[in-house]
């Protein structure tokens, strides 16, 4: 499902109305699509009184569509209207609700307070400069009232492309995006204002996105039935461990030696054939005790208790995937130079990424294999620091760029980003993952998915992205269970089945 910019949609709208679509007729479907939902959220028996915010363009028209809708489905409606001036398609909306329907229309917005629902069309996709005066001060006072609000498109305030506040927002509990997801609604900035985000299908024409200049298709969302179809869930009756990858997962030490195991734990989910495990020789124990059915190897400590080196007989190359980093603190680049020198494919995680920075991403530049950074904000930072300022999805495809990497960027609304410049988005996410070990778990089941897809000749490109979906979606499944203050790294690991289970089922 492709995610636009501003830039990118006013295309596509430019597209549909040349190919004859009057915008009259599309203000009126996208308007009545939206009074349903409203409708359905907010039933007319418990919410029969609301207010409509209504801009100066073509979104301050879709909500006064709105407003006669709802008028003529038995709620009382009041329209405040801030701008005296206004495209003739909105002035004629306008005039319509007044003479026809002899819909209120409010001198002030303390005049909507006794509303039970506002919807919110002051401003929609495309609002680049920052909201101040007279209608940032209508703004502070409507999310002062704590009221449900219906964002059409966007909240007025957010800016398309970037997600980030333009002066003053809007704070929706809902946001209606209308016909493709903006980019926007897609990044951490604006989730605390978008609430509850929907999309509204009005059947916009393939051809129409595919004919747009530049990246039409180059950001897109990650789509639950698309994940589901590349899991490796059907397996010959023949199938055995071998024909299933191998993954070699290095990390622990005497300072953090969970993180090795949380990671072996996503791995096993993976349901990958077989996980050697590379610990430091004390921690070996305690790694079988929780991972009977995994390969632990033991490797010379540091006096820190850290791995010093993998041992001289652990051939690599004999692994469809590694996974380096859990645990391991940024004592020594060795292993990270080992695990670089050979050509598999690669995740680095935790200190593995924060040891790559002290060698330089440069050093990804040369390899043939894939390799998957995941760092979060902070690491990222460390490993680009030039891009610091830059917003999470454009940062994630220059690093990809520059490393020559794949770039998992994790946050709310986490970023994959290719080094072709393609990127993905998991809009799917909850706060339960902001739990340390959470990170882990993710880098054993992208381990694990990866060391199948090498070994069947399936694409790694999509095990990344299936990982991260997954993921997520596991955490979103125990936080129902458990509430997201209730899920642990471990509760995580273990609910990556049975969340599968429920999706499927």
């Amino acid at each position: 499902m492709p995610i636009v910019s501003a830039r990118q949609m006013r295309e596509i709208e430019s597209l549909i109305f040349a190919g004859g679509m009057p915008v009259a007729a599309l203000m009126e479907k996208v308007g009545g699509l939206i009074a349903s939902r409203v409708q359905a959220l907010f039933p007319l028996e418990v919410f029969p009184s609301v207010g409509i915010l209504v801009g100066p363009g073509h979104n301050g028209g879709d909500a006064l569509v709105v407003a006669r809708e709802l008028w003529v489905r038995g709620y009382h409606v009041r329209i405040y209207q801030p701008f005296e001036r206004c495209k003739d398609l909105t002035a004629a909306h306008a005039q319509v609700a007044r003479s026809l329907f002899a819909i209120p229309f409010c001198t002030g917005v303390e005049d909507l307070s006794a509303c039970h629902v506002l919807v919110d069309g002051l401003f929609g996709f495309g609002l680049e400069r920052a909201l101040e005066g007279a209608i940032a001060e209508t703004i502070h006072t409507i999310n002062q009232w704590d009221k449900p609000t219906i964002a059409i498109d966007l909240p007025s305030g957010i800016h398309t492309d970037t997600g980030e506040v333009l002066g003053a927002a809007v704070r929706a509990t809902h946001t209606l995006c209308l016909g493709l997801w903006k980019l926007g609604l897609m990044q951490d900035a604006s989730l605390e204002w978008a609430g509850q985000r929907e999309l509204v299908d009005f059947d916009i024409p393939w051809a129409c996105i595919e004919a747009i200049p530049g990246e039409p298709l180059a950001v897109q969302q990650l789509v639950a039935q698309e994940m589901v179809r590349q899991l490796p869930l059907a397996r010959s009756p023949a199938t055995h461990k071998y024909k299933q990858g191998h993954l070699l997962l290095v990390g622990g030490s005497q300072k953090y030696p969970g993180s090795v195991i949380l990671a072996g734990l996503g791995a096993r989910a993976s349901g990958v054939g077989m996980l050697t495990i590379a610990v430091p020789v004390n921690l070996k124990p305690l790694v079988v005790a929780r991972l009977p059915d995994a390969v632990v190897v033991s490797c010379e400590e540091t006096e820190r208790g850290a791995i010093a080196r993998l041992p001289e007989d652990l051939e690599l190359g004999r692994f469809d995937a590694i996974a380096y980093g859990p645990g391991v603190t940024a004592e020594s680049t060795t292993v990270l130079e080992q695990v670089l020198e050979r050509d598999r494919p690669s995740i680095l995680d935790a200190d593995g990424l924060n040891l790559l920075a002290r060698l330089g991403v440069e050093q990804l530049q040369t390899r043939t294999a894939i390799t998957v950074l995941t760092p979060h904000a902070g690491e990222f930072q460390r490993l680009f620091p030039q891009l610091a300022d830059t917003s999470p999805l454009v940062a994630a495809r220059q690093a990809a760029r520059i490393s020559r990497a794949a770039i998992v960027l994790k946050g709310a609304c986490t970023t994959i980003a290719a080094p072709d410049g393609r990127a993905w988005v998991n809009a799917e996410s909850t706060p339960a993952l902001a739990r340390g070990g959470s990170g882990d778990v993710l880098t054993g089941v992208m381990g694990g998915l990866m060391a199948q897809a090498q070994r069947q000749g399936r694409s790694l490109e999509s095990a990344v992205q299936v990982a991260v979906w997954w993921h997520a979606r596991a955490g979103c499944w125990a936080a129902r269970q458990h509430t997201s203050m209730g899920v642990n790294a471990e509760m995580l690991a273990e609910s990556l089945i049975p969340a599968l289970k429920a999706g499927l089922g």
